[in-house]
């Protein structure tokens, strides 16, 4: 063997090892949905986490992976392909059905950030057509234009965001492309669904707590141990100095953002409401999370450590505001812990960079990129996001029937109960 060999099959290695590390997200996501809402609902939510990663799967194998990555002539979509992979090529020489199932699980870990905010209240069947949707064209779309090689992260000359900005969109792991548009359309199904029977009453949010702190408080360390593969992951490489370096780093900044992220919304419930609020804190960490993986390869340790206290201190202010004045029952705080967060990092990036970041002499230019960039996706995510769910609202209705509601998903829509 060869020493190009042998540091692509460590490559190869170190991307599916990641690719695990963050499958393993999908138990974390649905131990933190489950704890955080009603025990009644509990296997219609765990459900709903399997269904994300069975229908995205199929989905972004057969056609989304070929819209995302697909060549194409004006920079929007590639060509579907229809399962054949021989299309694609890269220039690490990494196997490209490797590289398809790392960037499946980074599709599914998209889709299944909307059923927290849609919880204890969405039909099974139409939750299910929201899962194919998003497999089949929103994240693949957007996807494409930036991952995939399109107009949003062209840094070629002449290219119109170096002609506009002097610099290409940039989101090392998915605060905008995964985490914000989870986000938003998390943000877009609450608003169409409506708040759950009882959470609001004379124009007041009222609590409806969760079943299971524990579970929610595993889930978020299952998901803090799964970024560890889809932050440093994202650099698809592990042999050679320079990508050993880059690891570490990212190693390194994404864990700063997560505690400073749990601290920020620790102190700042602390001082807000009289008591450090748990599960507040749980959303904090994830919001650090969130936040850095945008700028998790450019940003200093310290921006890291900035970046993910901020993020911890808006999350708080964020929920308030979505839940007591929105009047937006978001059951598990996706639309903030994903959307507002996953803005936020995006645009600190633009700030935080230590090469072309505007806090550091860079400039402007790269943060109008940055800012360029999380319109156009978010926007997209929105505007297909309202079509799809008010289209199934109107067409075959997006929410069970109010008795189903009061006496829980789990026997109703599937005839078991995850407690016996």
């Amino acid at each position: 063997m060869s020493v190009q060999d042998l540091g692509i099959s460590v490559d190869t290695v170190w991307m599916l090892l990641a690719a695990m590390l963050v499958f393993f997200m999908q138990p974390g996501f649905a131990l933190c949905e489950a704890g955080f809402t009603r025990s009644k609902n509990t296997a219609n939510i765990l459900f709903k986490n399997f269904v994300d990663f069975m229908v995205g799967s199929v989905l972004f194998w057969f056609v989304g992976f070929g819209f995302m990555f697909g060549s194409d002539g004006a920079g929007f979509i590639g060509m579907p392909n229809f399962g054949d992979l021989s299309f694609y090529t890269n220039a690490a020489s990494l196997p490209t059905e490797g590289f398809l199932m790392f960037e499946t699980v980074f599709c599914a870990t998209s889709a299944t950030i909307v059923s927290g905010a849609m919880a204890e209240r969405t039909k099974f069947s139409m939750y299910c057509i929201y899962s194919f949707f998003i497999s089949l064209i929103i994240y693949p779309v957007e996807g494409h234009w930036t991952w995939g090689g399109g107009w949003l992260c062209n840094a070629d000359a002449g290219s119109f965001m170096m002609d506009t900005f002097g610099a290409a969109f940039h989101d090392f792991a998915g605060s905008a492309i995964v985490h914000s548009v989870g986000g938003v359309l998390a943000l877009v199904g609450a608003i169409c669904l409506g708040p759950r029977l009882g959470k609001y009453r004379n124009g007041k949010s009222t609590a409806i707590p969760g079943h299971n702190l524990m579970a929610a408080a595993l889930g978020v360390f299952i998901l803090w141990f799964g970024w560890f593969g889809f932050n440093p992951g994202s650099q698809l490489a592990a042999s050679g100095e320079v990508n050993r370096v880059a690891i570490s780093h990212v190693f390194l900044t994404t864990n700063l953002a997560a505690v400073c992220g749990g601290l920020g919304t620790m102190f700042t419930s602390w001082i807000k409401y009289g008591k450090p609020s748990f599960s507040l804190t749980l959303n904090g960490i994830l919001a650090g999370l969130v936040a850095i993986t945008a700028g998790c390869d450019l940003v200093s340790p310290l921006g890291s450590a900035i970046i993910g206290l901020l993020a911890g201190i808006i999350l708080v202010f964020s929920i308030e505001f979505i839940d007591t004045k929105l009047h937006i029952d978001d059951p598990v705080g996706a639309s903030s812990v994903h959307g507002v967060c996953g803005i936020f990092g995006t645009l600190m990036t633009g700030l935080f960079a230590l090469d072309g970041g505007a806090f550091y002499g860079g400039g402007f230019g790269f943060f109008g990129a940055q800012c360029f960039g999380i319109i156009c996706i978010d926007l997209w995510a929105a505007a297909t996001g309202i079509i799809l769910f008010w289209g199934i609202k109107k067409i075959a209705g997006l929410r069970v029937d109010k008795r189903i509601e009061e006496e829980g998903l789990d026997i109703y829509e599937h005839g078991e109960s995850c407690y016996n």
